[in-house]
């Protein structure tokens, strides 16, 4: 399925706001309901939910962004921290008016939802963390996947992108031409593999230990929290999913067969499912 085909009979807005300093492109669907806001992982874009949008949107007033320094957002010539994301992440809903909103990421995008909840609790309904970053630092898959990062921007071949999102599938086949001329065309825009490194920065051993999510932090979290994991994540095992819920104080676990770390655009209905069991 094209991401036209997902989002053609779906009633929807794509446009740019004023984020405080960034220039924010965000999509959005749904016209009632609390506020979803929708967070994709490291070098990702909002198009990462284009299949969940719309059955979301039915209940909820759906938001999927591109975070600061990726897709057509604003990218500031610096490393970027957990606490540039959750800047942006406030400025954006400020520019929205929004005072309170669920927040559901996938990989770094759950780990700026923790943070943000850890930052702005009075700002936050429920979590849904998808095969969230920055529980661990396993340097040696950290330095892999900076490596296939690197070289999606630095020898920009679609050959080199379809690797890289290959990687993040149980079933490489789930990658479609679609998605991968949509991260062509972002990862070939002048000056990203200069960005590319300041979003890597979370994968170089400094950044991530600097910016982790300890046990001492998840107990601190305050919003029910859903754990989503994956049968096949190419990241961290179930296990780390096991030990976040165990230091949560209102969390729960669910496991996804026969996906890896992109949840959301292997298996949209039960992906779908459960974040309006879960939500509503």
């Amino acid at each position: 399925m094209s991401f036209w085909s997902a989002l053609g009979t779906v009633r929807h807005t794509l446009r740019y706001v004023a984020a405080g300093a960034v220039r924010t492109r965000i999509l959005e669907a749904g016209e009632g309901g609390d506020a979803l806001l929708l967070l994709h992982g490291s070098g990702g874009h909002l198009e990462a939910y284009a299949r969940n949008v719309g059955a979301l949107g039915e209940r909820f007033h759906v938001i999927a962004c591109d975070l600061i320094g990726h897709g057509y957002s604003s990218k500031p010539d610096r490393d970027y921290a957990i606490g540039d994301y959750c800047t942006h992440l406030a400025d954006l809903l400020d520019a929205l008016e929004l005072r309170r909103v669920h927040l559901a990421g996938e990989s770094l995008g759950g780990w700026i939802a923790a943070a943000f909840a850890l930052r702005f609790p009075e700002r936050v309904g429920k979590l849904v963390l998808n095969t969230p970053a920055g529980l661990t630092c396993n340097e040696p898959a950290l330095e892999r996947q900076r490596a296939l990062f690197l070289k999606a921007v630095d020898e920009p071949s679609r050959e080199n992108i379809r690797a890289r999102l290959e990687w993040l599938m149980a079933d490489p086949a789930t990658v479609t031409d679609d998605l991968v001329d949509i991260r062509y065309a972002i990862y070939t825009q002048p000056g990203y593999a200069r960005t590319m490194r300041h979003i890597c920065y979370l994968m170089e051993p400094r950044g991530r230990r600097a910016n982790m999510l300890h046990d001492e932090d998840l107990r601190r979290i305050e919003a029910p929290t859903l754990v989503l994991w994956t049968a096949h994540n190419p990241t961290d095992g179930v296990e780390v999913g096991e030990r976040a819920v165990r230091a949560l104080r209102n969390g729960v676990l669910k496991v996804m067969e026969g996906c890896g770390h992109w949840p959301q655009f292997e298996d949209p209905p039960r992906f779908n499912a459960l974040l309006r069991d879960f939500l509503g």
